[in-house]
């Protein structure tokens, strides 16, 4: 491998020939001005400020802050002095994919689940009765979102009726294998959705990734998915899968999962049958400024078109135990500058996105409070049970209480803020008020969620 690394990423020079470089003929000094008196900024423009300018190699300490100044002004005036969070539970059905992106360690082989292997492989798959106690239980702590997303299992489709287009079809690329190869059957699609979608919870899930595993083998459109899937209960779509939106990066890093047009589609056909959804980005492994800025644009194009997106998520890569890293393919994952930096860029070129997220799991919790000071609103959720980063190497934990949310943005001088998953509830919480608990779910009666032993 090259000594010499590209700063932006951390990537052997030379190592991709990629046709997107964060060269541009803009100015610093303009995309900045732009960005501060509110101008829609462009492409040239992002990259600029990511870089904090093309002119000269390496982040310039001075411009940083110029740029963060700017992304911290711009959000005080969308949103306030509210730093927002949620009481939610991660659920993933399973870890069994075949898919093979290069950045996550979250996957298990397929193969290593079914009935004929003998040896342990770590992974886990549940099914619907599983999934709606685990619900069941999270709601009486009093949580009002469930958040799923899994690994694409070859058994899973969408409904009976999508089971028996698979099962009699003779065509040979479709990943599908009968429920009854398998140790654990996860049902169908429909079949988990009803199954998480108890007493009123908000259900978000079905990945754009997870959309098309689910209409292999059909002519079916994605409002087709979308459209049965809201009707078994989903309530939004998470718009992960994105990682980024350049397909000359989605080639190195996820060969095998759909292009940036189908992600698109798949969240356009989402928003159509009336689902809310959110967008992320993935960054800091082998892509540029430039595939970022172009990742930025295709989400406020997307909003521009449909107004469906409730908040923007970066995701800092966590390559330590991953295949990227492992083979040699990226030293490390983004500077803390980077991460400062992509947070207060999408706050500035997202003018049609109100939130904008950071991630305890992703940052910690000092630097994802340093964040809410770079552009960022919203501090995530109470999680439970955190297993996709955890598995890449993140030791960042899997869950927060209330207590430590009230801690955190107090301490900060913000104003902590419970709300719904669509942002159209929320709570302000006086710090000089404990105990700290819910209260916006079905079951929430503002009982502290862990602090209770009894819960």
């Amino acid at each position: 491998m090259p000594d010499a690394f590209d700063t932006a990423a951390n990537v052997p020079r030379g190592e991709f020939d990629f046709s997107h470089r964060p060269e541009t003929d803009q100015a610093f000094e303009n995309a900045l001005a732009k960005a501060r008196d509110g101008t829609r900024l462009s492409v040239d423009d992002a990259i600029e400020l990511l870089t904090t300018g093309t002119d000269h190699s390496g982040i310039d300490p001075r411009r940083k802050e110029l740029v963060l100044e700017a992304a911290d002004r711009r959000r005080a005036e969308v949103v306030g002095e509210e730093v927002t969070f949620v009481a939610n539970l991660n659920n993933n059905v399973t870890t069994a994919c075949n898919t093979g992106c290069q950045f996550c360690n979250f996957k298990d082989r397929s193969e290593q689940f079914r009935t004929s292997h003998q040896d342990d492989h770590g992974g886990f798959t549940k099914t619907p009765a599983q999934s709606r106690e685990i619900v069941a239980d999270a709601l009486e702590m009093g949580i009002y979102e469930v958040t799923s997303v899994s690994g694409l299992h070859p058994a899973f489709a969408l409904d009976e009726e999508h089971r028996e287009i698979l099962e009699t079809s003779d065509r040979g690329d479709l990943n599908y294998r009968p429920a009854g190869e398998y140790d654990t059957d996860p049902g169908t699609y429909c079949e988990q959705i009803e199954a998480m979608s108890v007493g009123g919870v908000h259900l978000h899930s079905m990945t754009p990734e997870e959309a098309y595993h689910a209409r292999r083998g059909t002519d079916w459109e994605y409002e087709v998915i979308y459209g049965r899937l809201a009707e078994a209960g989903l309530d939004s779509v998470p718009g992960t899968a994105a990682e980024i939106l350049v397909d000359e990066v989605r080639d190195v890093i996820c060969p095998g999962k759909i292009d940036s047009g189908e992600w698109m589609a798949a969240m356009e056909a989402a928003t159509s049958v009336g689902l809310d959804v959110t967008a992320t980005m993935m960054y800091g492994h082998v892509d540029n400024e430039a595939h970022r800025a172009l990742h930025l644009e295709r989400i406020r194009d997307l909003q521009d078109r449909t107004g469906a997106i409730t908040e923007f998520v970066p995701l800092s890569f966590v390559h330590e135990e991953t295949p990227l890293y492992e083979e040699g393919l990226v030293a490390g994952g983004a500077t803390d500058d980077e991460d400062e930096l992509l947070i207060a860029v999408s706050r500035l070129f997202l003018d049609n996105v109100e939130h904008i997220q950071t991630s305890w799991v992703k940052y910690g919790d000092a630097k994802g409070l340093k964040m809410l000071t770079c552009g960022a609103d919203d501090f995530m959720g109470t999680i439970l049970s955190e297993e996709i980063t955890k598995r890449a190497g993140g030791d960042y934990g899997e869950m927060r209480t209330f207590r430590e949310y009230v801690d955190m943005i107090t301490a900060v001088g913000r104003i902590p803020v419970e709300r719904s998953t669509d942002y159209r509830q929320r709570r302000r919480i006086d710090p000089d008020d404990p105990p700290f608990g819910p209260e916006l779910g079905p079951k929430a009666d503002g009982t502290p969620m862990i602090e209770d032993s009894t819960r």
